[in-house]
């Protein structure tokens, strides 16, 4: 599933090349997880704006001298972004083409778990409500171990499945909480509430340090990632416990093991990691 960092990789891959950029054609194939709210064809003749992130959504304004809003775009389990120069022929997991005056973006999903919802606003619904539960982002100067620790404050579930719940700090998904939790030195099946302020402290800055590597390094590819020009991410290579279950940890080298949480993967050293 693309996680944040590859959700802010391929939006930096074609941000600045469509803003500007004036709606020639949009097209949207099979249903996607929600309507898309207009008709398509009310899109063309619209002046794209700056892309924003929110979390794994991607903001597109798009403004017209009668209707000003934007796309909401999620790219789901298995979505990805392409911005191309050509106007090839969709092909049957091509869900949403937006043709502009500068190249073409297409939404491709194999599993349709994305999303391409107009709102007029992020303010409103229904991008209002999409967001609504979304926690602070990683690299906001106020997410710090104190807010970490408060959010932790009353949670009985595993600190690991806090992480992931998205409601204190988005962006820490299953492969960079197993990282960030590593780096920390904290068992991942240490109830969240029991995580003391030096402890989150060292979370947060662990979080923030492992998503801005895999930023560094394109995002995670294991199966099929790219950015919107097709360049694969290679933080995989860098990864300290993620998928290496039963080789040596690089600290202790004692097994790396492996245990099932929220039905996800958890990789961790029982060694470095206390609870």
């Amino acid at each position: 599933m693309p996680e944040l960092p590859e959700v802010e990789v391929t939006r930096r891959s074609f941000a600045d090349a469509i803003e500007g950029a004036t709606v020639l054609q949009a097209r949207l194939g099979k249903p996607l997880r929600w309507p898309i709210g207009l008709p398509c064809d009310s899109l063309i003749g619209g002046r794209i704006g700056a892309v924003t992130r929110r979390g794994k959504y991607l903001w597109l304004p798009i403004s017209k001298p009668e209707a000003t809003g934007g796309l909401l775009l999620h790219l789901g389990m298995s979505g990805s972004l392409a911005f191309t120069a050509g106007g090839n022929s969709p092909g049957p997991h091509d869900h949403f083409d937006l043709q502009t005056d500068r190249g073409l973006l297409r939404l491709t999903d194999p599993r349709r778990f994305g999303a391409v919802v107009w709102s007029k606003a992020l303010t409103v619904a229904p991008a209002a409500k999409l967001l609504a539960g979304l926690g602070i982002e990683p690299f906001d100067p106020r997410f710090d171990g104190t807010h970490l620790h408060a959010g932790f404050s009353g949670r009985r579930v595993a600190v690991k499945l806090a992480l992931l719940a998205g409601n204190i700090v988005v962006g820490a998904g299953n492969i960079y909480a197993c990282e960030a939790l590593f780096l920390a030195g904290i068992d991942p099946r240490l109830p969240a509430a029991r995580v003391s302020r030096p402890r989150a402290e060292r979370l947060a800055q662990a979080v923030r340090g492992v998503l801005g590597d895999a930023l560094a390094a394109g995002g995670t590819t294991l199966r099929d990632f790219r950015d919107a020009h097709g360049v694969a991410g290679s933080f995989q290579m860098q990864a300290r416990v993620y998928g290496r279950e039963g080789q040596p940890c690089l600290v202790c080298s004692k097994p790396i093991k492996r245990i099932t949480q929220g039905q996800r993967s958890t990789f961790f050293c029982s060694s470095c990691q206390k609870k």
